[in-house]
């Protein structure tokens, strides 16, 4: 077997690893690393829950002596700076690791080259671009944090054929299967917090937490935007409010009355500039959700909301399930108004990849 076979299916299965951390790391990336000695796996670790211990770390507690020799297999490149650990790069040169494979290099400044620049320094073998474009698929909201200052936005609609959410008297239970909605679920399990609009919260009376799939700890931070917090505090989110986190994203004229009983309800409470037109201003608001940490925001509507997301252009992509049913015009749109009078104007994505679930049809489009 060539050298570079073997390292695509090491890093593919370090790519894996990495996987299990999605929705349950942030701030920190989902890494994966793999150590290999004499083409058998000797120790492999991912980000714990959390953010700590990181991948590495884990990988060479558990080879120990045989970490010596080997060859780590890294998703992203190993930090460089002491935080609250001490950098992954000492932990591999002192372990004795003679070749480090990383896929994709990390832009966070206090690494950026520096970690493959250390571990070449002390005589370690570096080889980058392993398996690179599906790391970055893997940590996009990581490097988008890093990069942009916010999380990436993956809007997701279910509709029907002609693109409606709910009957013109709201009914909307269920116009997808079953099995569309388990993989909502683990959506959810993957991403760091699901964002509502005031609509959805008042109208449908949403957990927005995860079921059925057996997964502990995986309920994400629950994110409304509801300018003047004008939501009902016997809501679903309101009751869970101290259990699982509730963030509310208001302008600054909200009554007083208001913000307290919502703090009372154990809400954190996110302060968000008006535009000129008078709305929330969506770009400030990712870009304070960035600052406390997320990564990967699962947009599940309404119409107003994704139609303002997708308007501004923070939308990185959009997964839809299709149901084999038409609703007619006095349906609910599952994307408000845009005021696009020209087919330039239009947001623009790609089809990545599209299968049958259920009875149901996924599409998954990145922005262009």
């Amino acid at each position: 077997m060539s050298q570079q076979i073997e390292d695509v299916g090491w890093m593919r299965a370090a790519l894996g690893l990495a996987q299990r951390g999605l929705g349950r790391v942030w701030p920190n990336p989902a890494v994966g690393c793999i150590l290999v000695r004499d083409g058998r796996v000797v120790g492999r670790g991912h980000t714990a829950d959390g953010g700590r211990p990181h991948a590495e770390t884990i990988a060479l507690a558990q080879a120990g002596e045989a970490a010596r020799g080997a060859t780590a297999y890294v998703t992203l490149e190993p930090c460089a700076h002491t935080g609250k650990t001490p950098p992954c790069t000492e932990a591999l040169i002192a372990a004795g690791v003679a070749r480090v494979v990383i896929a994709i290099e990390d832009p966070d400044p206090r690494v950026n080259g520096r970690g493959a620049a250390l571990l070449r320094e002390a005589g370690i073998e570096v080889s980058i671009g392993c398996l690179a474009g599906e790391a970055v698929t893997l940590n996009r909201g990581f490097l988008s944090r890093i990069t942009s200052g916010r999380p990436m936005v993956t809007l997701k609609l279910a509709a029907s054929l002609d693109g409606r959410i709910a009957t013109a008297t709201g009914e909307s239970r269920w116009i997808t299967g079953p099995r569309a909605r388990s993989e909502v679920h683990l959506m959810r399990a993957q991403s760091d917090a699901v964002l509502v609009g005031a609509g959805t919260v008042r109208s449908d009376n949403p957990r927005l937490d995860v079921r059925e799939l057996g997964i502990e700890r995986a309920d994400p931070i629950r994110v409304a935007v509801t300018g003047g917090l004008n939501l009902s505090r016997n809501s679903y989110l309101a009751e869970s409010a101290r259990e699982v986190p509730l963030w509310l994203c208001h302008h600054a004229e909200a009554e007083t009355s208001r913000i307290e009983a919502w703090a009372e309800r154990g809400a954190e409470l996110i302060v968000v500039p008006f535009q000129p037109d008078g709305q929330l201003n969506l770009s400030a608001m990712l870009q304070k959700l960035g600052d406390r940490g997320l990564t990967r925001i699962l947009c599940e509507g309404g119409g107003r909301l994704s139609a303002a997301l997708l308007h501004a252009g923070l939308v990185d992509e959009i997964v839809l399930f299709s149901a084999g049913m038409a609703l007619g015009d006095e349906g609910v749109a599952s994307v408000g108004p845009m005021e696009i009078d020209t087919l330039q104007l239009a947001p623009r994505f790609r089809l990545t990849s599209v299968r049958q679930v259920g009875p149901d049809v996924r599409s998954d489009w990145r922005r262009r």
